[in-house]
């Protein structure tokens, strides 16, 4: 009798330490994921601002280029 109750207690033991495993499991997920988006959202927008910069520069290049290539004719 003493057995059974000790595997049953060691039983729900083990079932409450995997639900506090996957709580605290969760909950570094969740911190982890927080200070990722929180690193990753600044340099997402410096890129975007790069990229969007560089989409710029290239239609403001052929323009000085032609430009430059009308003043030297003319």
């Amino acid at each position: 009798m003493f057995e059974l109750l000790t595997v049953i207690i060691f039983v729900w033991l083990l079932v409450k330490a995997v639900g506090l495993a996957f709580k605290l499991t969760w909950g570094a997920a969740k911190v982890v994921a927080s200070i990722l988006m929180a690193i990753a959202l600044p340099v997402l927008i410096v890129c975007l601002v790069f990229v969007g910069g560089i989409a710029l520069i290239v239609p403001v290049a052929v323009i000085t280029i032609a430009v430059g290539i009308l003043k030297a004719c003319v």
